[in-house]
């Protein structure tokens, strides 16, 4: 906590000493209040819980600075986090949006910090620290009160016109209910841990911005290998933009295979028609050969093209697909309001319970953010989850989440 109150003095004062180094004006300080109420409600009749409902409150302070004059420029970004419980009890702990200690219940409080160096020259960026990634094959998570943090160094150039090069490795990571930092792990195996994952990809945007090509490659240090490769493209078509997600991951095992074979292939392909106010969306997924889609324990599946709340259909050899529709109220005059509906579907998937798995998942949202005034920017999001599922826990599920972001 001293070390959160230091980090939070620091980053308030940070602009004042940016001044004398000649990176004042680009510098910029945002502070993001999170109140986020949580409730999953099991509903096997042999589950060890009824339900888990937490109640919890956040501060998630970000500083970045600009950079010095001269053809290498120095800066350092910061952030420092605390979440607060508002409710909880032992026998509803475990949301993920506080820790849980030994004794069942819920940390009253957890936070941290950390800092990260950065360095540009011409169109190259380097930065060392605290990280939040946000690359194809490492997204960090965001869906409870605090953001997942990793501990490395990544690399972004853009020299060439539409081309960005991007490359990194990181060493630890705080998952997003966690104050302390730990070694990396996959998902598949969360127990077995590596102390690298290496990345390096490009994207190439084109055809007026509306195509975009990556090709990625990462490795989880003994554990796997996975390449990625990527197309976007948004095509106008009368009074409609027509668009498509195409990706195929290609995992294999790596190193002293620390898990055993890894080995499979994912392709999905997500399509999506908009026009006026209205955007309908079909996805299509296929994991094949022995096991499941590769990623790094705590990080988000978004990547994927039927990524939903709660699963992302990526078990070995699923297949699944998705239909979602979005609607935005600003068509109708009222900007800033959002509803989704959205229904997932698979099946044929080998868990540790058997092979010929099945499940669905149905989620809906409804979205506010005020538009003007002094509340301008606050935003309020409710959704609800249902899952059900042949090899794990059936459940409903209900979150609200009210965010305000303020500008130092």
């Amino acid at each position: 906590m001293k070390n959160t109150i230091g980090l939070l003095s620091l980053t308030l004062c940070a602009p004042v000493m940016a001044q004398d180094q000649g990176f004042f004006e680009d510098s910029s300080t945002d502070l993001l209040l999170r109140n986020y109420y949580f409730n999953r409600d099991f509903r096997d009749p042999g589950a060890t819980k009824s339900k888990v409902d937490e109640w919890a409150q956040g501060f998630i302070l970000k500083f970045s600075s600009g950079f010095t004059p001269g053809v290498v420029g120095f800066g350092v970004d910061g952030i420092a986090m605390l979440g607060v419980k508002l409710d909880s009890s032992r026998e509803a702990s475990g949301s993920e949006l506080l820790p849980v200690r030994s004794n069942g219940r819920a940390a009253d409080n957890f936070s941290r910090a950390g800092v990260a160096a950065k360095m540009r020259f011409s169109a190259t960026e380097i930065k060392v620290g605290e990280l939040m990634p946000d690359v194809p094959v490492l997204r960090y998570d965001d869906g409870r009160l605090l953001p997942q943090t990793f501990r490395g160094a990544m690399l972004v150039s853009k020299e060439i016109e539409g081309l960005a090069v991007q490359a990194g490795q990181y060493r630890k990571v705080s998952l997003r209910n966690s104050s302390d930092m730990q070694e990396l792990s996959t998902w598949a195996a969360p127990g077995v841990t590596s102390d690298r994952f290496n990345y390096a990809g490009a994207d190439y945007r084109f055809n007026e911005q509306r195509t975009q090509v990556g090709v990625w490659h990462s490795q989880l240090k003994d554990i796997y290998q996975q390449s990625y490769f990527n197309l976007l493209h948004k095509q106008p078509v009368g009074d409609w933009v027509l668009g498509a997600n195409l990706g195929y991951f290609i995992d294999k095992d790596d190193g002293s295979v620390r898990i055993g074979n890894v080995s499979s292939r994912t392709a999905y392909g997500l399509f999506s028609a908009a026009t006026g106010g209205h955007t309908l969306y079909l996805g299509l997924q296929k994991v094949s050969g022995d096991t499941s889609w590769m990623s790094v324990y705590g990080s988000s599946g978004r990547t994927l093209g039927n990524d939903m709340f709660n699963g992302n259909f990526s078990n070995a050899d699923e297949r699944s697909w998705q239909v979602r529709y979005d609607y935005n109220f600003a068509a109708m005059g009222v900007p800033g309001l959002l509803a989704m509906v959205r229904y997932g579907h698979g099946d044929n998937a080998t868990t540790k319970q058997g092979t010929n798995g099945k499940e669905w998942e149905r989620d809906t949202e409804i979205g506010y953010t005020v538009q003007s005034g002094s509340f301008k920017n606050l935003s309020l999001r409710v959704n609800n989850s249902t899952n059900r599922r042949t090899f794990n826990s059936d459940f409903d599920q209900t979150r609200v989440i009210i965010s305000y972001p303020l500008s130092m």
